[in-house]
C-alpha cells in the first residue's frame, strides 16, 4: 500500500477480530511511529501496550462515565444516533497503546522556546505514522477520546510531566469501512477543500 492509499482508507476501527498483531508488524508499525518529525529533535513520545484486562478495565470504566455524560449534551433524534455509536473497543481489541507526550524531554529544545506546545505537536506527528503505518499493514487503530486523563494518568501509573495524548485501541478489524463511520451514519460530512484554503491572510480566498 503507498502512502497516499493508506492516508485515503485510514479509518478509526471500533470493531476486532481477538486475533493478535504479530510482534513484528507491531514493531514496524511502532518503529514508523518513532521516526515521526520532532521539534528540535526531542521524540517526546513513549508507547504503552496495554494487555492487562483489570488495566483496560479501568480505561473502560473512565469512557463509560465520560460517554454518559457527553450523551446529555445532544437531545431527541441526535441523542439516540449518539447513543447507537459504537465509540471505542477498549476490550474487544487485542490491544490497546497508550501514546505519552514526555514534557520534560530533551532540556532546553532548540526550536520550543516561544511555542513550549511543540512537544504535544510533534507527538501527534508519531500518532499519525503510528495510524498509517498499521493501515499499510492491514491492522485497525481507533482513538479513544472518552477519557478523564487524570484517571488514565492514574491507571497507567504515569510520572509528573508525562501526560497521555492518544489511547489507540489496536487490531486486525472487522472491516475497514469504504468512509468514515460519523460520515456514513450522518452526524458530520467530510468540508470541501476549497473551503479551507486562504491566500496570504485568513479568510481571503
Amino acid at each position: 500500500m503507498d502512502l497516499y492509499e493508506a492516508i485515503y482508507k485510514r479509518r478509526d476501527i471500533r470493531k476486532f477480530r481477538p486475533d493478535p498483531v504479530p510482534e513484528d508488524a507491531l514493531g514496524r508499525i511502532l518503529e514508523a511511529a518513532h521516526h515521526a518529525g520532532s521539534v528540535g529533535f526531542m521524540q517526546p513520545w513513549n508507547f504503552i501496550l496495554v494487555r492487562d484486562l483489570a488495566v483496560r478495565g479501568r480505561v473502560k470504566a473512565s469512557f463509560e462515565e465520560h460517554n454518559r455524560a457527553a450523551a446529555e449534551l445532544y437531545e431527541g433524534g441526535r441523542r439516540e444516533l449518539y447513543e447507537s455509536l459504537k465509540l471505542e473497543g477498549i476490550l474487544e481489541s487485542p490491544l490497546n497503546i497508550c501514546v505519552t507526550c514526555d514534557r520534560r524531554r530533551g532540556g532546553t529544545v532548540l526550536g520550543r522556546a516561544s511555542i513550549l506546545d511543540t512537544d504535544l505537536f510533534s507527538t501527534c506527528c508519531a500518532v499519525q505514522n503510528l495510524w498509517l503505518a498499521a493501515r499499510a499493514e492491514g491492522v485497525g487503530v481507533g482513538w479513544v477520546s472518552i477519557l478523564d486523563n487524570a484517571a488514565l494518568t492514574a491507571a497507567l501509573a504515569l510520572p509528573e510531566g508525562v501526560v497521555p495524548l492518544a489511547y489507540l485501541c489496536v487490531g486486525y478489524p472487522v472491516e475497514f469501512p469504504e468512509s468514515p463511520m460519523l460520515e456514513s451514519v450522518g452526524w458530520r460530512g467530510r468540508l470541501p477543500l476549497g473551503d479551507l484554503v486562504f491566500r496570504d491572510r485568513f479568510g481571503q480566498r
